[in-house]
């Protein structure tokens, strides 16, 4: 990695450290600390999402007029501020918004940065680097969750104020760093693009074939998967396969743990790879993911059986995020026009957004009374992400399936002129 490369993933770590601090506590500081009650820690969750979902579609057009840099600085302060706000808040009111600030500021940094990753990045290594954006992400997420638990005690709002004036002081770090950044000096990456280059809109965008049919493919994956982490696989877990509160933390530890453990090793399968078969396996996994939760819970087996089968559930989802990791976010990037780049990555985010909004409504309820149904439809998902990307793949140019091909016509082009003046000298 080069400077301005190592510097961005230094900030994406710290930001994604601060993140682990709160995220796992949200619902309870609101709820019971603050002592507001479960429908207004529900509202705020809802506003979190929602402020998310009111600027993701104006966060692209700034990118790319603007640069990702000043981008993500702005959104790293506004999440600061809605961090200690949070901290400092007591009523209604405050925290709502606060939520809000909060809320829109983490969800404008995922395009910025996926942004300015692809500028320091070359398409022949754009694949690690996004790889190792999730690794980190994840590392900072497991390790700031673990050092949270230890910190947070429901019976004294200090510790969780401490927690929050932590993830606030992240950001700041994360808008610091960034702030040191020196962008390639490429003509094509230099400054703000012309408005002429960023013209199309969304227009554009719905009418890109390819791009269109990777964003349906995102939500159903984001939908069968991240949407059902915490509410729907929870709650299922909880009604049918009686697993213990305290093992769906073993369980999302090991999600983590699979992740971490196999990023790398995947990367060395996947790189040499077309992305939608790739993607088409990663829906066969969790199929067979989906099919051990309905075992842990339809089946007779003891209830250690059902535990374990409910963890490896969990370890499988792992598994797919790693193989998903070097694909999905460098083809958005691939299929982007240079001068459009962050309209792309955040169109995909607001994608990802509305899946992570959807998921939990819908499997939440489902997840709790319609065990057999549950798992049975989430089987089908997960069948359809193999289908939907195998039917991608025939709509994208060879190279953007599988960029290893560009990396060996560069370096057949490099050689064959030393060939070929080798043969005129033996001539």
């Amino acid at each position: 990695m080069g400077a301005a490369m190592r510097r961005i993933q230094a900030g994406n770590v710290l930001s994604a450290f601060g993140l682990g601090f709160t995220v796992p506590y949200l619902y309870v500081y609101v709820a019971q600390v603050r002592d507001l009650g479960a429908g207004t820690a529900g509202a705020v969750l809802g506003v979190f999402a929602m402020a998310a979902l009111v600027v993701l579609p104006f966060s692209g057009r700034a990118i790319d007029r603007r640069g990702p840099l000043p981008v993500l600085v702005v959104s790293a302060l506004l999440a600061s501020v809605g961090a200690l706000g949070m901290g400092l808040s007591a009523g209604v009111q405050t925290v709502v918004a606060s939520a809000a600030l909060l809320g829109a500021g983490t969800a404008v940094m995922q395009p910025a940065l996926a942004t300015m990753i692809v500028w320091c990045s070359r398409p022949s290594a754009r694949t690690r680097a996004f790889a190792m954006q999730f690794f980190l992400q994840n590392l900072g997420l497991g390790i700031g969750g673990l050092i949270g638990g230890q910190i947070v005690d429901a019976s004294r709002p200090s510790s969780f104020t401490l927690l929050f004036a932590i993830e606030s002081a992240m950001f700041v770090v994360l808008a610091g760093i960034a702030a040191t950044v020196r962008m390639p000096g490429a003509p094509a990456l230099q400054g703000a693009r012309p408005a002429a280059e960023t013209g199309g809109g969304m227009r554009a965008l719905l009418g890109h074939r390819a791009m269109v049919q990777l964003c349906v493919l995102g939500f159903v994956l984001f939908f069968a998967c991240y949407g059902q982490f915490e509410s729907g696989l929870a709650a299922y877990g909880s009604e049918a396969a009686g697993i213990d509160p305290s093992t769906l933390g073993i369980a999302l530890a090991a999600n983590t743990g699979a992740i971490v453990v196999a990023q790398f090793v995947v990367l060395k399968f996947v790189e040499r790879r077309r992305r939608t078969r790739v993607i088409a396996a990663v829906g066969l996994i969790w199929a067979v993911a989906w099919l051990l939760a309905g075992y842990a819970g339809l089946g007779h087996g003891s209830q250690e059986m059902a535990t374990a089968a409910f963890v490896s559930t969990y370890a499988l989802f792992g598994i797919g995020e790693a193989m998903l990791s070097p694909t999905v976010a460098p083809l958005v990037a691939d299929l982007a026009p240079e001068a459009r780049v962050g309209q792309y990555n955040s169109a995909f985010a607001l994608v990802k957004q509305l899946a992570l909004a959807v998921g939990p409504a819908v499997g939440g309820p489902m997840g709790a009374a319609l065990h057999g149904p549950y798992i049975v439809t989430f089987v089908l998902f997960s069948l359809g992400i193999t289908a939907l990307a195998l039917r991608l793949g025939k709509h994208l140019a060879p190279v953007q399936d599988r960029p290893a091909l560009a990396t060996k016509s560069r370096i057949v082009a490099q050689h064959r002129p030393a060939q070929d003046a080798r043969v005129e000298a033996a001539a």
